[in-house]
């Protein structure tokens, strides 16, 4: 089991702002499967809550993917409020699972880690 965030790499987002990025998409997509999928969680949580965080080139292919896997994994789009870095509403991240590797890895496993 893990949990797979998505990160877009286009965006001047610095360091610890991708940080916060990752930390809500992990967050968000935790409590989802934690309402839709319990069974899940537990599973994640006695394995050692893995996560592993990777590269999207833009919002078009982040959007793509989520769109696909949200069909089989529950999953979560992150936009940023703008109170920073970014204008209100931008797309930063996106969060899936805790979820099996193998369904993951069929949306995600072409992916390069961040």
């Amino acid at each position: 089991m893990k949990q797979v965030i998505l990160v877009r790499t286009d965006l001047d987002m610095g360091r610890g702002k991708m940080c916060a990025q990752v930390a809500h998409a992990s967050l968000e997509a935790y409590k989802k499967v934690l309402m839709e999928r319990p069974e899940w969680v537990r599973e994640w949580e006695e394995g050692g809550c893995k996560k592993i965080v990777l590269r999207v080139k833009d919002e078009r292919e982040l959007i793509e993917l989520y769109e696909r896997a949200r069909r089989e994994i529950p999953g979560v789009i992150i936009r940023d409020a703008g109170h920073t870095q970014l204008p209100p509403g931008t797309i930063t991240s996106a969060g899936f699972g805790p979820a099996p590797d193998e369904l993951l890895d069929r949306f995600f496993g072409d992916l390069k880690l961040l």
